[in-house]
């Protein structure tokens, strides 16, 4: 066990403290770490540094999570345990896309779901196809982004995982609400929604809630809006997520300025950008600047606003995406508007419309209803060879039963056609007894008669010999006399 631990002690002290610092008492945690402390290099120890991964990036700690994904993708390799390494890729991937780093989150995940086909894995297929559609969705790349929403629905929906199919749907909506579609983002929040709260997660029933109340407040249904975003608000704090609370802070911090209530509007947004800075949310960073930006617009504080706006330019660009980008163009056009730069917001304003077709535009449009009517068409085809295999089912028990049936008539009557042949011998072997009985008798009568004829013929002789009684009676006499 010295030897073990000797061999691993940098990381081995980094993801102990910062898991006792983290968890404080936790029953799994302290299983992983006797698991880490007395396993040889195995799957085990892959498995455990991949799980410590997990719930370090979920905390945030997102530069020890990279060192146990890339240690046990490291030993992973090493053995051979094709699982362990896209477990490890995947955790790699999350921390990346949460830096703002979508190109390499991007290469992270497409290698970790090709080993996951060469292992059959579907639900690490899944996983993967999810994974990749946040990315694209976050470089603004919408279609691609709904096909692989789709493609892990249907994976979800084949292994009956009611989890991952309400992250899907979650997914799904979020793109329509991107496209303005508020109608099918509502019908799929809100199955995602059910799902959700029927698995009891609360922490993604957060999330779904967070959503629905962006699409409520972009439909101007204010009261619906802070209905979710209060759920929402109320689960992420009692979870401790502050990357999930700060996005609510930001959609009650809109519906605060939609009111015309400026202050309030900006204190949320401050807020939240406190926390995304804490968690290192670069996306969620972008859009709070770009938040503050059009508050200090509104609040005749353009200068101010340009320079926070300048900065949200400058980190949407570095970590991608187009929507934040367009996002700071818009707003760029008000504060260069207010200060009377006129020129600087006609570039601006080009700037927004070329990101803004980019997002949206009839090719894309006609990708995403594309995308949608093949997973309805896939998901038809699906059932309609369900109720199909279902009906040969039935013809083969239908063809299996009367087979049955007739084998058991032939049977029988082989049973019946056996016993009559064996009767028909029975009688064949009585008769001739019969026969010989009857042929023993009479050969016995016919001895009887030869007996009973020499007999009679013998006391024929013998009377012929012997005198007769008067003869002798009549000796007698004449003796006597």
């Amino acid at each position: 066990m010295r030897k073990r631990l000797l061999k691993y002690p940098f990381y081995l002290m980094i993801i102990m403290a910062n898991c006792h610092a983290i968890f404080a008492q936790n029953n799994k945690i302290d299983s992983l770490k006797k698991v880490l402390l007395i396993s040889s290099e195995d799957s085990n120890r892959v498995n455990a540094l991949n799980e410590f991964s997990r719930l370090l990036w979920q905390k945030t700690k997102y530069d020890t999570a990279i060192l146990c994904a890339t240690q046990a993708m490291e030993l992973a390799e090493k053995i051979g345990f094709k699982k362990g390494i896209a477990t490890a890729l995947t955790n790699t991937g999350i921390v990346l896309y949460r830096q703002g780093n979508y190109p390499d989150a991007l290469a992270k995940h497409e290698r970790a779901l090709a080993l996951f086909l060469e292992a059959g894995d579907k639900t690490g297929q899944a996983t993967s196809h999810n994974n990749i559609g946040i990315v694209y969705k976050y470089q603004g790349n919408y279609p691609a982004a709904l096909k692989e929403y789709f493609e892990a629905l249907k994976l979800r929906e084949q292994t009956g995982d009611k989890k991952g199919q309400a992250i899907a749907h979650n997914n799904i909506g979020n793109i329509f609400d991107f496209q303005g579609n508020y109608a099918d983002a509502l019908k799929e929040l809100s199955a995602a929604l059910l799902l959700f709260e029927e698995v009891k997660d609360k922490k993604n029933s957060a999330s779904t809630h967070n959503n629905l109340g962006i699409v409520y407040k972009e439909m101007g249904n204010y009261p619906l809006a802070i209905q979710h975003n209060l759920a929402a608000l109320g689960i992420f704090k009692e979870t401790g997520d502050k990357r999930g609370y700060s996005g609510v802070l930001d959609n009650i911090g809109i519906i605060y300025s939609d009111q015309g209530d400026l202050l309030n509007a900006l204190k949320q947004f401050e807020t939240g950008l406190q926390l995304k800075e804490e968690v290192g949310d670069k996306a969620g960073i972008a859009i709070s600047y770009i938040n503050i930006g059009n508050m200090y617009v509104k609040l005749n504080r353009s200068k101010e606003a340009l320079g926070i706006l300048e900065k949200a330019l400058s980190l949407s660009r570095e970590i991608g995406s187009l929507n934040s980008m367009m996002d700071s163009y818009s707003a760029l056009v008000l504060a260069d508007s207010a200060l009377g730069d006129h020129q600087g917001a006609l570039e601006n304003y080009k700037l927004y419309i070329a990101s803004r077709d980019s997002l949206v535009n009839e090719e894309n449009t006609k990708k995403t209803v594309q995308q949608q009517m093949q997973y309805e068409f896939d998901k038809k085809e699906a059932e309609n060879k369900a109720q199909q295999e279902k009906k040969d089912e039935v013809t083969k028990i239908i063809i299996y039963s009367i087979s049955g049936g007739l084998l058991l008539v032939i049977l029988l009557a082989l049973f019946v056609y056996r016993g009559y042949r064996q009767k028909q011998k029975a009688n064949v072997i009585i008769t001739k007894q019969k026969e010989e009985v009857e042929m023993q008798k009479q050969l016995v009568e016919e001895k009887q008669k030869e007996i009973l004829d020499s007999i009679y013929y013998a006391r024929r002789i013998q009377r012929s010999l012997l005198p007769g009684e008067k003869h002798i009676s009549k000796m007698l006499n004449n003796k006597n006399a």
